[in-house]
């Protein structure tokens, strides 16, 4: 079957222009992917493709600041940003017609497929998220060393020194290497981040030099201002959730090889069971190979996970 063309706008949302990648005829209904750190629309392009062969919409923002989106204004860091992107997801339906949705999360983009879950369960399908539990209370990193990559991101001007002495596609890359392992990326003392990888480590093998070039291309519009505000700097900010109740069905995928899964409290959250008390129609299911881009390491294994949620927990929509 020939694969439909992915197609780009700029749409205006809530006073800056959002870019939207989309595809597909929506009969069956619409999907909303939200990447993580350090990806883009782009990052979705297998998921888009096979959902939008099954008859769906596929729709994928690049999220505020991200890629070709536009930057919020300089002031605004102060503000309640996690809500900031629950409301661009709420406009990008709204300024598309779109009743409701199934949102599909990733990395960061998890929490506000989480959080527009339980402010819009009216509009909200199912929820799919990869690689991050949801976590009724902000994650806590206090019992990591000085040189985890979330506490050395997470201060002001340390990771713009570090990223500034190179090129952002050598950037990009060196995350990409470092992010597709399953240590958690810790910096020993008199290091920074960048220093864990060279040129001479290879790229994942399904990670093309194109496939950089995009990446390459999208940051150096973007540079790393507001990727390293949200999430890194943001994530003391992650709402109280404890009395969530979630209305829609939840999927959880895990890569068994996700760095993300050697965090604090993380794999107990996801083992223990405590997640069911939030959402009473909860399936997770992991990938023994997957690694935090299982997405794109992986796509037919996620492809079928995902098909197979929007499949059974889908309804046919009005038109």
């Amino acid at each position: 079957m020939a694969h439909q063309e992915i197609e780009h706008t700029q749409l205006p949302v809530r006073g800056i222009n959002l870019h939207v990648a989309q595809v597909g005829k929506g009969e069956l209904g619409t999907v909303v992917f939200l990447h993580g750190f350090p990806e883009i629309w782009y990052s979705w392009r297998h998921q888009m493709l096979a959902v939008a062969a099954a008859g769906y919409r596929a729709i994928a923002p690049d999220c505020r600041g991200y890629g070709l989106s536009d930057q919020p204004p300089e002031n605004e860091e102060d503000s309640w940003v996690w809500d900031d992107l629950v409301a661009d997801v709420l406009s990008i339906l709204d300024a598309l017609s779109i009743p409701k949705a199934f949102l599909v999360g990733k990395d960061f983009g998890a929490m506000p497929a989480y959080e527009f879950a339980l402010q819009h369960p009216d509009r909200t399908c199912g929820v799919v998220c990869l690689g991050i539990p949801f976590s009724p209370v902000p994650f806590s990193f206090d019992t990591m060393p000085e040189g985890f990559y979330v506490l050395r991101w997470g201060e002001p001007g340390r990771a713009e020194a570090d990223f500034g002495r190179y090129d952002v596609r050598r950037v990009v890359r060196t995350v990409y290497v470092l992010f597709s392992g399953a240590e958690i990326p810790i910096a020993k003392e008199g290091q920074e981040i960048m220093d864990l990888a060279d040129l001479s480590t290879p790229l994942p093998e399904w990670f093309t030099e194109e496939d950089l070039d995009v990446y390459a291309k999208l940051y150096e519009k973007s540079g790393f201002r507001y990727p390293l505000q949200m999430p890194y700097r943001s994530i003391h900010k992650m709402p109280n959730r404890l009395d969530a109740k979630f209305q829609a069905p939840v999927l959880m995928v895990m890569g068994e090889k996700d760095y993300c899964f050697k965090f604090p409290g993380f794999e107990t959250a996801l083992r223990s069971g405590v997640m069911d008390n939030f959402m009473p129609d909860l399936k997770i299911t992991y990938i023994p190979e997957g690694s935090h881009f299982v997405q794109e390491q992986l796509p037919e294994q996620v492809n079928d996970l995902l098909l197979d949620f929007l499949k059974v927990k889908g309804h046919p929509v009005a038109s």
